[in-house]
């Protein structure tokens, strides 16, 4: 197999989460209105909007007055990853994960252990949705927007604007030298929120148990190997909504033991 090949899924991410940073870019400095807004809210072809569920969620709790438009955008985001694409946002859309996957790279180039400093159960995030919700009703503002780094490192690439840039920073230092995907796989409550309603999606890995030899090098780029169970251990497919559709297991198996599958069960 040879590298593009074995890349195919890595790069089409790169080539979408760059693409989307670009068409934001050339709407604000070159009115280009393909897509125009932010990771939150855009205007797409300033016909319709595609809107964030859980910015609309925590608007909801935070007693505001959500518009059609909006509601309606927030619902069309849901019914795709929901119904099709699962947690595909975290790897193809996020522009964070272009920092997250840069620290995991550095970990191993740097051959900093995987082993973690700070012991966070993965289900901390699921704490983390919670309180942001519970938040955004006491305070009255939308509470993980207030403070998201997606949504800093947004404005300073979009509009030049590097304030709250430090809690991009926050999350690149922490993933690289206290908790391997720390930031994505352990407290991120968009993540967590995605994996909820991501279960039941159409677009899943499907393993093949007769194939694999239990190399186990899917499970060493994954950014979530705890769905990655049934590896080694029966067929079916990685069911788990904390699955991220990246794909890099199906690209480092040399087995032709994961394959991308659609609705098969």
């Amino acid at each position: 197999m040879n590298k593009l090949s074995k890349n195919r899924f890595l790069l089409s991410r790169r080539f979408v989460q760059i693409g989307i940073l670009l068409l934001f870019v050339s709407a604000n400095y070159f009115g280009f209105t393909l897509l125009k807004g932010n990771y939150s809210t855009a205007h797409v072809l300033e016909s319709f909007y595609l809107s964030d569920p859980f910015a609309a969620l925590q608007m909801l709790f935070a007693g505001a007055v959500i518009s059609l438009d909006i509601a309606v955008g927030a619902f069309i985001v849901l019914a795709l990853y929901s119904v099709l694409f699962g947690r595909a946002f975290c790897s193809w859309v996020c522009p964070l994960n272009l920092v997250t996957d840069l620290s995991f790279w550095l970990r191993k180039k740097l051959g900093l252990s995987a082993q973690t400093y700070l012991k966070v159960p993965r289900n901390v995030r699921y704490f983390v949705l919670g309180l942001t919700i519970v938040l955004s009703a006491i305070l009255g503002v939308t509470a993980f927007e207030e403070i998201s780094p997606i949504g800093a490192f947004h404005r300073a690439i979009i509009f030049g604007s590097f304030t709250g840039l430090s809690y991009v920073l926050v999350v690149f230092l922490f993933d690289l030298l206290v908790m391997e995907n720390g930031w994505c796989g352990h407290i991120c409550p968009l993540g967590a929120f995605y994996s909820l309603t991501g279960k039941v999606r159409m677009l899943k890995v499907f393993h093949t148990e007769e194939n694999c030899t239990a190399c186990m090098k899917c499970k060493v780029v994954c950014p979530e190997p705890q769905v990655l169970h049934i590896i080694a251990e029966e067929s079916g497919t990685i069911a788990s909504g904390e699955c991220t559709n990246c794909f890099r297991c199906i690209e480092v198996c040399e087995d032709d033991a994961l394959k991308l599958s659609v609705m098969k069960k």
